[in-house]
């Protein structure tokens, strides 16, 4: 069970990181770089982590790619006004779906 809970950060920390990279496209500054690397660094720790526990390698990084995916498209549409047309939504929902699966059949 540990081991979901790091995978599971490491994804939200992805996220983190990807709001860190429009920071800097928006403003780059020493801190905003700062950040991004500290984000995607606790990514990459916790993932790390999470595989030391005895998760599948392909499990956990399908989890969380799928995490950093779809969380950065939620923060695209919700915090930057990026397009929320169904077609983008169910392709979102396929990467959701694609995880899933992988999962089940694991």
């Amino acid at each position: 069970m540990n081991g979901w809970l790091f995978v599971l950060a490491a994804g939200l920390a992805e996220v983190a990181g990807v709001i860190a990279m429009n920071a800097i496209k928006r403003k780059p500054s020493a801190l905003a770089y700062a950040r991004l690397v500290a984000c995607f660094g606790l990514s990459f720790g916790l993932l790390s982590m999470g595989l030391k526990s005895g998760m599948s390698i392909s499990i956990a990084y399908a989890v969380w790619v799928g995490i950093g995916t779809v969380g950065a498209v939620v923060v695209g549409i919700l915090r930057y006004g990026e397009s929320a047309r169904p077609l983008r939504l169910f392709f979102v929902a396929l990467v959701v779906a694609a995880v899933v699966g992988l999962k089940l059949v694991s």
